[in-house]
């Protein structure tokens, strides 16, 4: 008979200063000292569907190096992006917290009309500056998109590196903006540097994690891709790119689910660059490395079983992949039921890394490490969402969703109906008046909507499939007034 371990953790006696002895699901033991830190790769992908790696479901090709994250730790089955645009999102990723208690949280995304002076405030802890006060070396490779110089930088909210882009969109190949500017920067530095940029940003991660396993210091490197995000560009598509020219990045007479199967498999090569890179370097069994996205899919992305995209509070507008892994403390295999939020990862992050967040911003999120390191049970969450677009606002608390779109309400168990289609706010009028009292006691206690904060939703003469959909207007919700 074959002996099964499980994973288990002896501690030593504390006054002796012993290192806690962990046994392996192969029965190997290994010592963990209490005083190493864990290094963090927090890798971001850009619009990518919870359906678009192969550990959820994509059925049309396989991304292995993704799938590894969540085979050598743990994989989430419900979790959320805090927004389903980018730029709010991403503020509650580095702060924490709702994105709607920022200024430049109310921006979906920024926008070349978003006012002067909006963007993530410097003095406002982060998860880089929070880490680096810890002693963490912190990089940010990839997309910003919280505010432009000369008052809002990545180094001026906690990186100490930066290589990648600062606005929302970039040519693949051109590495120009929407405006056709160049936008590839090195610090602050604006750089040219020919190919295609998936590769650029996995070939300047790898050296990142060289360096810092160099200096044997404890780092954070956030990776935040651009794929899948349109333009719809593969690594040998660069006649595309000459075709739009750095202008109408949009591509909305572009693309295909061919093309877009190039850009995810383009993107998963790099991450099994970094992962291999983290390996090379020794580094691997104590390094914690997050999969996870801004928001949920756009054109040619699986959101399956949800419906709904991009810019809509529906689920396939807001669930996203959400994988971990930590060989030193998370069981292998692992797959959790808990619901989360992308807000999460700061405080869960800060605890494995020993520290906290600053208790003047009080993190909205939840450590995770309890459910994924602990054994512990999953916990009832209350999650709110507020999108300008069409007036959209949602709760989920328990199994249960209220959603907002217009002057249209509904409730929803998305946990039997995860389609969103039978609305149950009559047969349970109880739960449905129970979420909107909890949906309008959080928002008092938010930013109210402007009539200046962008916003930007799909619309009918867009997209075939919404045919009723409403220009959008920058108007608040005239019932938040």
């Amino acid at each position: 008979m074959t002996a099964t371990y499980t994973r288990r953790t002896i501690l030593r006696s504390a006054a002796s200063g012993g290192a806690a002895l962990t046994i392996g699901a192969d029965g190997a033991a290994f010592a963990q000292q209490p005083s190493e830190r864990p290094n963090i790769v927090f890798i971001l992908a850009d619009d990518m569907g919870h359906a678009d790696i192969s550990c959820n479901g994509r059925r049309d090709y396989a991304t292995p190096n993704i799938d590894r994250i969540a085979a050598r730790g743990a994989r989430f089955t419900q979790g959320y992006a805090n927004s389903p645009v980018c730029t709010a999102s991403r503020v509650a990723i580095i702060t924490g917290r709702y994105q709607v208690r920022l200024p430049v949280g109310l921006e979906e995304p920024i926008a070349p009309i978003t006012k002067p002076g909006i963007g993530l405030p410097p003095e406002h802890p982060t998860l880089p500056s929070l880490l680096k006060k810890a002693g963490y070396g912190t990089a940010l490779v990839g997309k910003w998109h919280l505010g432009n110089l000369p008052d809002f930088s990545p180094q001026k909210s906690g990186y100490d590196h930066f290589f990648g882009y600062r606005s929302g969109v970039v040519d693949y190949f051109l590495h120009v903006n929407s405006a056709g500017n160049p936008d590839l920067w090195d610090g602050d530095q604006p750089v040219a540097q020919a190919g295609y940029l998936t590769s650029l940003l996995g070939d300047r991660a790898v050296n990142v994690i060289a360096e810092y396993a160099k200096a044997r210091q404890p780092f954070l490197l956030s990776l935040h891709f651009s794929a899948p995000h349109w333009p719809w560009e593969g690594p040998d598509d660069q006649a595309e790119s000459e075709r739009l020219g750095g202008h109408n990045l949009r591509d909305y007479d572009g693309g295909s689910r061919e093309t877009y199967k190039r850009m995810v498999l383009a993107l998963d090569e790099q991450v099994g660059r970094v992962l291999k890179a983290i390996e090379d370097n020794g580094l691997d069994r104590n390094t914690i490395v997050v999969f996870t996205s801004d928001n949920g899919g756009e054109r040619f992305s699986d959101t399956w079983p949800f419906s709904g995209r991009k810019t809509e509070l529906l689920e396939g507008g807001l669930r996203i992949p959400a994988l971990i892994s930590w060989p030193a403390r998370i069981p292998a295999g692992f797959v959790s039921g808990q619901v989360t939020a992308n807000m999460d990862w700061l405080p869960t992050l800060l605890a494995a890394a020993g520290t906290a967040p600053d208790p003047a911003y009080p993190s909205d999120g939840m450590n995770l490490l309890p459910q994924l390191a602990d054994g512990a049970a999953a916990v009832e969450r209350r999650l709110f969402w507020r999108y300008k677009s069409l007036w959209q606002r949602a709760a989920r608390i328990g199994d249960w969703k209220f959603l907002k779109i217009l002057d249209n309400t509904f409730l929803f168990n998305v946990a039997d109906d995860p389609m969103e289609r039978a609305n149950m706010k009559e047969r349970h009028k109880d739960i449905y008046d129970r979420l909107v009292a909890e949906w309008n006691a959080w928002n008092a206690t938010m930013l109210p909507e402007t009539a200046t904060s962008f916003t930007e939703g799909n619309t009918g003469k867009q997209w075939v499939d919404r045919p009723g959909a409403k220009p959008v207007t920058l108007d608040p919700d005239p019932e938040l007034r």
